[in-house]
């Protein structure tokens, strides 16, 4: 069983920072955590040699952190995630090069039959790839006046059949559902799926208010790019944003991209829900790519300066953001501290998708997810199931 220690980090978990933090990993999972030089009888020192069977890295200072979860990205590296499996490993691989080691490969409007087939095909790459946490379904049963990057003529409301048969496809591997509650038959979906045991996300909607509220206590537990694909807060209409602010339980996805929402934006609902916002990349094939024209789905993307629009319209398109930009984003435009922008990388985003109980910590029994980043945050190092990075 390969063994890994590594040591002198400034360890950040559990919402703490520990100096002078140290971790072995023991095949695929965490065995020990600690600080100062206990590190140095887990990598079998003996007289100040170390043991051959032990590869140990001296973080000298740099920081420490869980791998990053995704639990909402559409691709990266040119490549987009509902193009197929080596689309999906591409895009995977540009985004674990910036820190993230787990994914729920997210999923764009389509017809229902060709999303089953998707689903299908996730499922089929789980056993082979560990950072496949299962899928994503961003649509297609969305709020047409909301429809931000998806095609109009393709969104419709759930029916049981269309619940079954996606269900079926995905055998148990469909993670989330993003969907608008307040379309026909919609409250009925949010129990259909959570009783399923999808994590039932709100977003693209219309919804107001209290037609949150009441999907939240049907079951819904994130709001999916909150302030995105749905009204914004007005003193008389509070809207989704503090329906979801007010529920506990309720994780809030953030893209911290500078685009999507305005950083005071971010620092107040950082504010409102502690402990409960999850920063997303909502990433499509542009990520870690060049500008261009790009397809997301059915629809055509314009690139430019690193932000994606539809080509027709103009609305936002995903994004172009990796997970260290967006670490970096909020502890430098945001003001929000180190703990609690890897906690939004790491531990929120992985409870929220039901893996709160082995990713998203450096504790043992935990998944042998981890990143060392320089000072500034600049990834250095990743390892996956206690794999590193070539």
């Amino acid at each position: 069983m390969p063994v890994t220690v590594i040591h002198s980090a400034r360890l950040v978990t559990d919402g703490r920072i520990h100096d002078d933090g140290w971790v072995r990993f023991e095949g695929d999972a965490v065995a020990a955590v600690g600080a100062g030089e206990g590190w140095r009888a887990g990598a079998g020192v003996v007289e100040g040699a170390v043991s051959d069977s032990v590869a140990v890295v001296d973080a000298a200072g740099a920081w420490l952190t869980p791998g990053f979860v995704d639990i909402h990205g559409h691709g990266g590296g040119g490549a987009s995630f509902d193009d197929g499996p080596e689309s999906i490993r591409t895009g995977m691989d540009l985004h674990q090069r910036h820190g993230t080691t787990r994914f729920v490969v997210s999923l764009v409007t389509a017809p229902v039959d060709a999303l089953a087939e998707r689903v299908a095909a996730v499922a089929a790459l789980m056993p082979g790839d560990p950072r496949i946490l299962g899928s994503h379904l961003e649509g297609p049963f969305l709020d047409v006046a909301h429809k931000g990057a998806h095609d109009p003529a393709l969104l419709r409301s759930a029916t049981p059949a269309d619940i079954e048969r996606l269900l079926a496809a995905a055998d148990g591997t469909l993670r989330q559902v993003t969907l608008a509650p307040e379309l026909p038959g919609g409250l009925d979906a949010v129990r259909a799926f959570h009783e399923a045991g999808v994590s039932v996300a709100v977003g693209h909607t219309g919804a107001d208010y209290q037609q949150t509220l009441d999907a939240f206590a049907a079951g819904a537990s994130i709001l999916t790019h909150a302030f995105n694909g749905m009204d914004g807060i007005h003193h008389r209409a509070p809207g989704p944003v503090a329906a979801a602010t007010h529920t506990p339980g309720v994780t809030l996805e953030i893209v911290n991209d500078g685009v999507h929402v305005h950083p005071e934006v971010v620092r107040m609902a950082f504010a409102a829900a502690p402990g409960r916002v999850a920063l997303i990349t909502d990433a499509m094939a542009a990520a870690g790519s060049t500008d261009g024209d790009y397809i997301l789905g059915s629809l055509a993307v314009t690139v430019r300066d690193g932000v994606a629009r539809l080509a027709e319209g103009g609305s936002i398109a995903g994004s172009t953001l990796t997970l260290d930009d967006a670490l970096r984003r909020a502890v430098y435009e945001v003001g929000v501290s180190v703990e609690d922008a890897v906690r939004a990388l790491t531990e929120i985003p992985a409870t929220a998708v039901g893996r709160g109980h082995d990713l998203g910590r450096l504790a043992p029994g935990y998944a042998a997810d981890a990143v060392l980043l320089d000072p500034d945050f600049t990834v250095r190092s990743v390892w996956t199931a206690g794999t590193p990075l070539p």
